[in-house]
């Protein structure tokens, strides 16, 4: 596997589980009531939006320098 093939891996795999994790704390909140866990929710989906973001920056970066065809 390349690096470039392991970057994308590892960014959507980071995506996926900040999802997870958002949609956890949501589920204590709710359970729980501790609004601790919706601050940790929204942590999450901010970082899962910024790692999308870096995604389609950096596939973007790979098509410009023709690396990925």
């Amino acid at each position: 596997m390349s690096l470039k093939a392991f970057h994308f891996v590892f960014i959507f795999t980071s995506i996926v589980l900040a999802l997870g994790l958002g949609c956890w704390c949501i589920w204590v909140d709710l359970v729980e009531g501790a609004p601790i866990y919706l601050a940790g929710a929204i942590a999450s989906f901010a970082s899962a939006i910024g790692l999308f973001i870096y995604g389609i920056w950096f596939y973007r970066k790979m098509k410009r320098l023709r690396i990925i065809t």
